[in-house]
């Protein structure tokens, strides 16, 4: 009996705790829902909850932006964050949700020890004119909690989807942060765990 219910916890056979909260870390139904959201102990990754904040979804913001202008603001988002939680550790992974009601904010480390230290230390912090909640979270695999939809002939249910829609920086911010990282890191010679004694990358603007 016990292996069985080791087996399916998490999925959808599993009666008691929640589905979604186990594959993307958040359930629309919050403290509401009728099955238990098992916070993890430990782990490599970080949710901000509602950090990132689209103008294309602002109903009070008259000066609508195009398409490019859109884009390099949240460039410049995603660059801010990504410069920052590298004080913390080796990160591997930062995802962002374009969802309506979500705006969530992902952050996957290499090490769970940097995912805690982030945690505590942005909990309390503000960015942009708002406090920044933060806390662990159990998704490791982000190809299960992202909408497999969201890409090719798009999603149906587009923003209001269950499943993370995410949002991508360009191509050249991307490969810029990229690059910049593992030039980081090779200059310092050394494993990435002890990062928090080094500088970082600074982004252009901050907000912080």
């Amino acid at each position: 009996m016990a292996n069985f219910l080791a087996s399916i916890f998490g999925t959808e056979q599993d009666k008691v705790n929640c589905s979604f909260y186990f594959k993307i870390g958040a359930c629309r139904h919050g403290d509401r829902c009728s099955r238990k959201h098992v916070k993890p102990s430990y782990s490599q990754t970080i949710l901000m909850p509602n950090l990132y904040q689209n103008p294309a979804y602002d109903q009070k913001n008259t000066n609508r932006m195009n398409p490019s202008q859109l884009q390099n603001h949240f460039d410049a988002f995603y660059e801010d964050i990504w410069c920052e939680l590298c004080k913390y550790g080796e990160l591997e992974e930062l995802v962002v949700c374009d969802n309506n009601n979500d705006r969530n904010v992902y952050a996957r480390f290499k090490y769970e020890d940097a995912a805690q230290k982030a945690c505590d230390e942005l909990n309390g912090r503000w960015y942009a004119g708002r406090p920044i909640y933060c806390e662990l979270s159990p998704v490791t695999d982000f190809r299960e909690a992202c909408c497999r939809l969201n890409s090719g002939e798009g999603c149906m249910r587009g923003g209001f989807c269950n499943f993370i829609h995410r949002k991508n920086p360009s191509d050249e911010l991307d490969r810029d942060l990229t690059l910049s990282t593992k030039k980081w890191l090779r200059a310092r010679g050394r494993d990435e765990k002890s990062v928090s004694r080094s500088p970082t990358p600074e982004p252009a603007k901050r907000r912080w």
